[in-house]
């Protein structure tokens, strides 16, 4: 009997043991899993924070490549501000003030948009106004009416021809200079695009087309004294 009292705390103890020992063990395999859990989290951290920096790392063959991208435009913002401030300088001093630099900075941004010499359409105004390059002006009375403003167009051929450039068309915004410009842009290249030279394109701009059409066939060419100077004027430049 007292072997068996001696034998029942041991056995306790044992247990108990055992029971601490499981404890102990449960305890670090949950801390090893946090830890794995944090070390795979700055895993994840370094590895984000090495793509942020590859992101922002600028590479020689980075640069080329972005270079020799092709783009619409065949130089960049500044060069193509530095050629219209330029153009502007330049078309105002040719014309002793009378064509205000702001016109030459907004003939530039359309003319090259549709892929226009800026100097045709300039000399094209100056022959319209006699020089003056009033954007008032009203042409003398014909037979088909007068013509108004800058780039002189009478009331029967504006409307198509804002309808074209996708414009509002009233009759005293042909008194506006820039509308004035872009509508002379507008069916410039109209014309050009529809005879594919010059001659014709300006000869038609200044008779009419039929006007120009009957000019060739009077004068076996359509190489007007208009379209002449014209071109001249502007290759001058």
């Amino acid at each position: 009997m007292q072997s068996k009292r001696t034998n029942m705390p041991t056995m306790f103890m044992m247990l108990l043991a055992i029971i601490m020992c499981a404890g102990v063990t449960f305890y670090f395999s949950q801390k090893v899993t946090l830890l794995n859990k944090e070390v795979s989290a700055l895993e994840q951290n370094v590895s984000e924070k090495k793509q942020l920096l590859d992101n922002y790392s600028i590479s020689p063959e980075m640069i080329k490549t972005y270079v020799s991208k092709e783009r619409s435009g065949s130089m960049n913002g500044y060069e193509e501000w530095a050629q219209a401030v330029t153009l502007a300088e330049s078309l105002y001093k040719k014309s002793d003030g009378q064509f205000k630099k702001e016109w030459g900075l907004f003939l530039f941004q359309e003319a090259k948009r549709y892929d226009i010499d800026p100097y045709v359409v300039f000399e094209l105004l100056s022959v319209e106004t006699g020089g003056t390059f009033n954007p008032s002006l009203t042409g003398p009375q014909t037979q088909y009416g007068r013509a108004y403003g800058m780039s002189q167009f009478m009331k029967n051929t504006a409307p198509w021809i804002a309808e074209m450039a996708n414009l509002t068309y009233k009759d005293e915004l042909l008194f506006d200079p820039l509308y004035s410009i872009q509508l002379s842009i507008v069916y410039l290249d109209f014309l050009h695009e529809r005879y594919g030279n010059w001659d014709q394109a300006l000869t038609a701009y200044h008779r009419g087309i039929f006007g120009m059409h009957s000019y060739v066939r009077e004068n076996g060419s359509a190489k007007s004294w208009y379209a002449t100077k014209i071109q001249t004027e502007a290759a001058a430049h």
